[in-house]
């Protein structure tokens, strides 16, 4: 284990890189709940997956980014934080009241974000389990690893055991001689509802605003769910961030040796159980319940160990090119993340939803990417020009000033 190390007061070009990488990354997976019904996220069965090209678009989007992004995300998260609130004290600054006031806004942003652009917003949850992770701002490294690692294991057989019972009941409806047989009709017939829903959906989002507006008023209570569905898979998320920040993993302090021998050590391992539950759902044929299953438990361990992985050849990647111009606009990209994610649901949603383009649910898996790819070309563009000029990016620069309760200094 590496001493904690002091981190300078200016920019640190690793994290902003770092975040440039996962809110790209986030949207490659992101893409198909933007242009698909939900469930279709979680099993090709439910839409997309009827023919070769669509499984094949399936598979790498499981095995490279599901949850992996989103997890480097939540990482990077924990150690911004940890990084403000250290540099709130180091200013004379009450770093309580700065955190808190900071995610009570981001908490506004995110319900407006999920009731009035898109149903996926991780906004509110970061701000719910940051208030949450604060409690743990003063631990050492070594403490919030073990802890971190024992919450995430805890989250996994929890949701494992849970949506575990659901399929072995489900199963016992084959089994006409088993007393959980009427049960476990009741469960499948719960699953086949899906099918219903997802005519639902594309009905819904192949239509004008306001009936859309008036669905997530109706499901309201949705994001406060999804807090407690997820809380144990994001809480040790962010402790990871703070201690991979305080270890100086994420500044840039170790070696491109250590940071290589991280990657060989995790990347086999969470590939080979990443590919083990990817092949469980094909050979079910993506049996809803079996999908379900290996989405919320059996992908945890592997998904963590890719997070990982690709957080330390990410920083090979980084101290390698640096100086670079391409890496400069990644880094752009990555300070104005807020504004790149929120700005990409605003994008997507006109783009498929109906009172846009209309294009949803009429794009096949592989052809999304190609979306995905020109939005993310977008980010790369805009971004560094804005920061030359600006020195924040617009959904910063409000959120720095509601948090600080006046206007910030926005030209540089």
């Amino acid at each position: 284990m590496r001493e904690d190390r002091q981190v300078p007061n200016e920019r640190l070009v690793t994290l902003d890189a770092l975040r440039g990488f996962a809110v790209m990354g986030i949207l490659a997976m992101n893409i198909v709940a933007f242009a698909m019904p939900e469930m279709a996220y979680v099993s090709p069965k439910a839409y997309g997956g009827e023919t070769a090209a669509d499984l094949a678009a399936w598979a790498l989007g499981f095995i490279l980014f599901d949850g992996k992004m989103r997890g480097l995300f939540s990482i990077l998260f924990g150690a911004s934080m940890l990084l403000i609130i250290d540099r709130a004290e180091a200013s004379g600054q009450d770093p309580g009241s700065v955190h808190y006031r900071r995610m009570a806004w981001l908490a506004i942003f995110g319900l407006c974000h999920y009731f009035f652009i898109w149903w996926g917003d991780i906004l509110f949850l970061y701000a719910a389990v940051g208030c949450i992770a604060f409690r743990f701002r003063a631990w050492e490294t070594r403490r919030l690893i073990k802890w971190a690692i024992g919450l995430f294991t805890l989250g996994v057989v929890v949701t494992s055991l849970f949506f575990g019972a659901q399929l072995a009941v489900g199963n016992a409806a084959d089994n006409p001689a088993s007393p959980m047989a009427e049960a476990g009709r009741e469960v499948r017939a719960e699953y086949a509802r899906i099918d219903g829903e997802v005519s639902e959906e594309l009905a819904l989002y192949r239509g004008p605003y306001l009936p859309i507006l008036g669905s997530r008023l109706d499901t309201a209570i949705n994001p406060f769910i999804g807090v407690l569905m997820t809380i144990l898979e994001t809480l040790p998320l962010m402790m990871l961030g703070m201690a991979l920040f305080r270890n100086g993993f994420l500044t840039g302090a170790w070696s491109a040796a250590d940071y290589r021998q991280t990657a060989l050590r995790w990347l086999p391992p969470g590939v080979l159980l990443t590919l083990l539950v990817g092949w469980i759902q094909w050979r079910a044929s993506f049996d809803y319940l079996v999908a379900v299953n290996a989405f919320m438990g059996w992908a945890g361990p592997g998904r963590l160990m890719m997070t990982i992985a690709y957080a330390a050849l990410l920083m090979v990647l980084i101290k390698a090119a640096a100086g670079a111009s391409w890496l400069a606009r990644v880094a752009a990209t990555g300070r104005m993340a807020f504004s790149n994610y929120l700005g990409t649901s605003i994008v997507m949603t006109t783009i498929f939803y109906g009172y846009g383009l209309g294009l949803f649910g009429d794009v096949d898996r592989w052809t999304l990417y190609l979306f995905c790819i020109g939005m993310w070309a977008i980010m790369l563009l805009w971004s560094k020009p804005w920061l030359d000029r600006f020195r924040y990016g617009p959904l910063e620069w409000l959120w720095r000033s509601l948090a600080r309760g006046r206007l910030q200094m926005m030209r540089q």
